[in-house]
């Protein structure tokens, strides 16, 4: 008999003794724990108590082809059974990395000639940062390090990944960010443009703003841009029309490189393959994730560019091998799982789906709440966007943060029987960002109880004189 067995600990006892869980309260952990997740089919999962829900976030926008794929489990048995584990340091190598790693470099938009696999979209982020000044040492040019990011972008965790994160919450006690990293605006025109502006004065105002910032750090330090072709974790924010054709103008001019972070965008989310193809991005490097392997097992990649595989080439012999690399890279079963979660992507065109079932959830949700006084913006693209709600319609004011009105909203929908997130970091926003296999009946289910929690969520924010419809 175990120790936790000896001491007839609950599951949820249990975990607020042994868990440390990423971005929670620890004090409201330990007085409330743990909402315990144990199933999960579709587009829907139960949690212990045997209590459904939709889940509106897809996991953490990463679980694309649904729960219950029995392609991918199975694809991952037989892997297993044939070989479980081996290493590619050395030069060793397994089949089904090879494999996945050709699939890639064909399905990645831009001209990409390698891929590294890791086991995180933080890890593969932390490795795009060493890949930049792996190639610009080599190429004669050390000074060239700086990485722009933006205000409000989601990069990852890990020590670089969390400077390129645009977050005080990410920064704050970790000592963050690297001296290395900058970060410019964030392109959220409903918030931040000036009143009146159009979109295209409020594009060329951030392109200028970018450019003078690469000019003041000199551009010979400056080595690359970094983002998220629609900002995940500060709001699912998409970008003004034209903005990427206007930023990549800025880094060309300066000879800065374009890192596309698709770890949410990729595989279908904006109705497109690659968010990159939405939004024009010629990506130098580019980040993926998440809907690799629809989170069935960890599985991250970093691609580079022929330009810059061609620099890190010609240098082997100048430095050696490639010290750089994780035990876990290139995992064959995780590539297994990857490749028969390719061949449903793909087969079932989930990214035609995406495209056709989310402009009619975000066409339901905009008529639904278009004249709703509690809500700002719907915004989206494909299977991912947002609610945003405001204190006053009219002048976009938002809520106090400290009265974290979409954090109530989501505690609102799982009475709903929704799993929604509650995000932030630019006044009130609740994301959604379903599995790609939803139907447009689930569509309709999940926005009749998204309207019954706006709904609930305006009659406690007035019943506590936080708010009152104009």
């Amino acid at each position: 008999m175990t120790a936790q067995l000896a001491r007839n600990l609950s599951l949820e006892e249990m975990d607020k003794e042994s868990m440390l869980h990423p971005f929670t309260s620890i004090s409201q952990h330990m007085e409330k724990g743990p909402h315990i997740v144990k199933g999960g089919k579709g587009v829907w999962v139960t949690d212990a108590q045997g209590n459904e829900y939709i889940d509106t976030m897809a996991g953490l926008a990463c679980v694309n082809i649904g729960w219950g794929r029995d392609e991918v489990v199975d694809a991952m048995a037989a892997q297993a059974r044939e070989l479980a584990y081996y290493q590619t340091f050395h030069g060793m190598s397994n089949e089904p990395a090879i494999r996945l790693a050709d699939r890639l470099l064909d399905l990645v938009p831009g001209d990409m000639a390698r891929v590294a696999f890791g086991c995180s979209g933080s890890d593969a982020n932390d490795t795009q940062v060493k890949l930049v000044r792996y190639f610009n040492n080599l190429r004669g040019r050390p000074e060239k390090k700086k990485i722009i990011s933006r205000h409000g972008g989601y990069h990852g965790t890990t020590l670089a990944a969390a400077s390129l994160t645009g977050l005080p919450v990410v920064h704050k006690a970790f000592d963050l960010p690297m001296a290395e990293v900058r970060h410019t605006e964030t392109p959220h025109h409903y918030q931040f443009a000036a009143p009146g502006q159009s979109e295209a004065d409020y594009v060329a105002d951030l392109a200028a703003k970018l450019e003078e910032m690469i000019v003041e750090e000199g551009p010979e330090t400056v080595a690359a841009f970094i983002a998220e072709p629609v900002m995940g974790s500060c709001g699912m924010i998409l970008p003004p029309e034209g903005y990427f054709t206007a930023i990549q103008d800025v880094l060309r001019r300066h000879e800065v490189l374009m890192i596309a972070d698709e770890v949410i965008c990729g595989f279908g989310r904006t109705g497109r393959m690659f968010g990159c193809e939405r939004y024009g991005i010629e990506p130098d490097m580019v980040t993926i994730a998440k809907g690799l392997t629809s989170a069935y097992v960890p599985m991250s990649a970093s691609l580079i560019s022929n330009e810059i595989w061609k620099v890190i080439e010609g240098g082997s012999d100048e430095v050696g091998v490639f010290a750089h690399g994780v035990t876990y890279g290139a995992h064959p079963v995780c590539a297994a799982a990857a490749l028969a979660n390719l061949d449903i992507i793909e087969g079932e065109d989930l990214a035609g789906n995406s495209d056709a079932v989310g402009a009619h959830l975000f066409s339901r949700l905009r008529a639904a709440f278009g004249d709703h006084p509690l809500v700002g913006q719907i915004r989206g693209i494909g299977m991912i966007g947002g609610i945003e709600l405001v204190a006053d319609k009219a002048s976009r004011e938002r809520f106090d943060p400290a009265r974290k009105v979409a954090a109530q909203g989501a505690r609102i929908g799982l009475e709903e029987g929704l799993i929604c997130r509650a995000m932030a970091a630019f006044g009130d926003t609740l994301a959604v960002s379903p599995p790609l296999v939803m139907s447009e009946a689930e569509a309709d289910e999940m926005v009749a109880r998204l309207v019954r929690v706006i709904d609930r969520l305006a009659g406690e924010l007035e019943s506590e004189g936080i708010w009152k419809a104009a």
